[in-house]
């Protein structure tokens, strides 16, 4: 006879009943199957849907043998959680079946499959939220669109809370598998706002660190600590915890979150954290200097990997021949990477698969830089082999980054050894890669956009479903307050007062709510009109830039083309990544102004020198300004001032403090002036000038409108006569 572990949950009650068993002291540090049934206690069906999980695995459903088959050991925690009951946990004792028997659950709301008979009964026509959410589950990592579609229909019905609040959990999953973290974290709020929930609270920590808010993230995972947590929940949360210090360096606090996190792990016999974590103590190790100590654990992480998986394996030793690069240990580093290469060419599967993802380990990457060490050792001629190895596997594979990286490398290695030709090749044929990559990036801005766009529709119509239920809700209210009157229409005058009185609140919250959502409205406005202010970028700079590259490159100018490259690459990078923010610290703003003047300096040497000075008494940290907002004015005062002296012109940009609470920021130039300058310019000029001033003053307008007059701007001629230009703008603190 089987002994069996029986828990019983109800529907919105749990209570958890355990026969007395005896631990098999035999199991206790080995990993056994155990049986678990999941049941509806009123129809005898089976579910089939719940989520099962232990120690970071989910389990499926048999379809065979009705149950779910785990692997654990005694002392892991089970966590058994569906959208129509509480959530179970449960700590594994022995190796028997265990049952759950779930109370009032109606019985349509399955597929289920009968013990006695072996047939499946039918599905419900009138219930298809599960089907949804297992299509949501099933197209997240191939179809976005069909993901939220389906989300959609599943929040359409008037579902339960424990339904919704696992909806918008599943759908914060999706934006956070496709890197929308800014979503995510909005949804699940959402869902624990709706109904609290341990794992979800864990994943909002991890969304909130992934979108760098950092202290927000560590305010959730600290208060999960005082939560009662399963053993493997608590070694995410002091992981996470880890994570969050080293990121805002306090390496010694991370070492202690990743250290507890590990012990509990290698008491728990969790091996992929283990791993994980004494990697990260590795990276802490490093990041402090202490190369001693990071050799160590680095060792241990590689050890740990290989019993693993190649794919885990591989990601490891790339880790570690970085640090050994940093380190200069370049044989080292070389007798590692050569180790990888054989396995990630050994494993054509895997390599398939990481290849999906853009920092994924692969052939190319790893003959790059094995050839990259050599030249670092200065041994050219080991280095090219390897650098057209790389070359090569790119070209098959469509990799341009790092078919161009290699094409650049070998270019500059050929010319070392005196092989001129093949260099002079390499380089023509690393010109033409360029030109593709510019090609390649422009089509993959454009299929953001595109990719953000439908994401916001999408979203768009999810968030307008729970306002319509919030609207049904209050019509059901509101007819049910007119029912109520007309029955008691034959009550005291005192009775209809008070009715109406109730009346008047009800309509002046609905009016409250009308003018909060009218408000939200405006903000969402502006906000979506600030973005598409903020992604506009004067297009003429980059065509220009490209064709000063084309100049450089015609006169063999290789070191000029390139650092001209680079310094407009750091341009676009830093304009991009501050292209969401209506506001970033006044010093950035000062380095995208130092690199972008630099750029127009190194283009227009002949016609003017410039100057950028900072007080010393201002403290920058206190100070934000709208990104790229000084940069159309010096571009004017350059491209339609400076550039039509015959003589060198001077051009002064000044921070000064005018007061504690606001900075003047001053640009001025000796141009020709801007009454003369509008002399020379076409009409077409002349437009393009029209929107972009246009632009400014509307992005001025609506910040302004948002955050209190906190920007104000004055254009003035310098001369009498109309020469020379001065913008003054005055910043006030944040």
């Amino acid at each position: 006879m089987i002994l069996r572990n029986y828990i019983t949950c109800l529907f919105i009650c749990l209570f958890v009943t355990v026969s007395a068993q005896e631990i098999h002291t035999g199991l206790q540090n080995n990993e056994f199957d155990v049986e678990v049934v999941v049941e509806n206690k009123d129809s005898g069906d089976y579910i089939k849907n719940a989520e099962v999980f232990v120690s970071g695995k989910y389990f499926n459903y048999n379809e065979i043998y009705s149950y779910y088959l785990i692997k654990a050991k005694v002392g892991d925690q089970l966590r058994v959680s569906h959208p129509d009951f509480e959530t179970v946990y449960y700590t594994i004792k022995s190796d028997e079946e265990i049952k759950i028997l779930v109370e009032g659950l109606p019985a349509e709301r399955e597929a289920v499959l009968s013990k006695s008979s072996r047939k499946m009964k039918s599905i419900s026509a009138t219930d298809l939220y599960h089907q949804y959410l297992d299509s949501v589950n099933f197209y997240k990592k191939k179809d976005i669109d069909l993901s939220l579609s389906f989300v959609e229909k599943a929040l359409q019905n008037n579902q339960s809370k424990q339904r919704n609040a696992v909806s918008y959990k599943t759908l914060a999953d999706v934006y956070l598998y496709w890197k929308q973290y800014d979503l995510a974290v909005n949804n699940y709020k959402l869902s624990i706002q709706i109904k609290e929930n341990t794992a979800t609270e864990i994943a909002l920590a991890n969304a909130q660190f992934l979108l760098k808010e950092f202290k927000g993230s560590k305010n959730t995972y600290t208060n999960l600590l005082n939560q009662k947590l399963s053993n493997y929940e608590r070694i995410l949360v002091l992981e996470g915890l880890g994570d969050v210090d080293f990121s805002s360096k306090k390496y010694n606090t991370a070492k202690t979150y990743y250290k507890q996190s590990l012990e509990l792990a290698k008491e728990r016999l969790v091996t992929s954290k283990i791993t994980d974590l004494n990697s990260k103590l590795a990276t802490v190790f490093a990041s402090e200097g202490n190369v001693a100590e990071a050799n160590i654990q680095f060792n241990n992480s590689l050890n740990l990997a290989a019993k693993e998986n190649v794919d885990r394996s591989l990601e490891e030793e790339d880790k570690v021949a970085d640090f050994y690069n940093s380190n200069r240990q370049f044989d080292d580093e070389i007798k590692l990477r050569k180790e990888s290469l054989i396995k990630a060419e050994s494993h054509k599967t895997s390599e398939k698969k990481l290849n999906l993802e853009p920092d994924s380990i692969t052939s190319q990457k790893i003959n790059y830089k094995i050839g990259n060490a050599y030249i670092l050792k200065e041994d050219y001629k080991k280095a090219i082999p390897f650098l057209e190895k790389s070359k090569k596997d790119a070209d098959e594979k469509k990799d341009i980054t790092i078919e161009k990286d290699a094409t650049r490398k070998l270019s500059e290695v050929y010319a070392t050894v005196g092989a001129y030709d093949k260099a002079l090749k390499s380089y023509q044929d690393y010109v033409k890669l360029v030109d593709e990559s510019y090609i390649q990036k422009e089509q993959e801005i454009q299929q953001v956009k595109r990719f953000s766009k439908k994401i916001s529709d999408n979203q768009n119509r999810i968030s307008s479903l729970e306002k319509d239920k919030e609207l049904a809700e209050s019509k059901i209210s509101l007819a049910y307050i007119d029912q109520k009157l007309s029955e008691e229409s034959n009550q005291k005058q005192r009775m209809i007062i008070y009715s109406l009185v109730g009346g008047f609140l009800l309509m002046s919250l609905l009016a409250y709510f009308m003018f909060r959502n009218i408000k939200q409205q405006k903000l969402a406005n502006n906000l979506l009109a600030l973005k598409s202010m903020r992604s506009q970028m004067n297009p003429h700079f980059i065509f220009n830039a490209l064709n000063s590259v084309n100049s450089f490159i015609a006169v063999n100018d290789e070191r000029n083309a390139n650092r001209y490259l680079s310094e407009f690459s750091s341009l676009m990078r830093a304009v991009l990544e501050n292209s969401d923010e209506d506001f970033i610290p006044l010093t950035k703003e000062i380095e995208l102004l130092e690199l972008y003047v630099k750029l127009e300096h190194n283009r227009f040497k002949d016609k003017f020198d410039y100057t950028i000075s900072v007080d010393e008494n201002i403290d920058l940290k206190q100070f934000s300004i709208p990104p790229m907002l000084l940069q159309p004015y010096i571009e004017n005062a350059i491209w339609h001032g400076l550039r039509y002296r015959k003589e060198i012109g001077q051009l002064a940009v000044s921070i000064d403090k005018k007061d504690d609470d606001t900075v003047s920021v001053t640009i001025t130039d000796n141009g020709i002036g801007r009454e003369k300058s509008q002399e020379l310019k076409t009409k077409n000029q002349l437009k393009q000038k029209s929107k972009g001033m246009n632009n400014i003053k509307n992005r001025i307008a609506i910040l302004n409108d948002m955050y209190k007059d906190r920007v104000s701007v004055e254009v003035s001629d310098v001369i009498e006569n109309g020469e020379g230009t001065k913008v003054v703008l005055l910043l006030k603190k944040k």
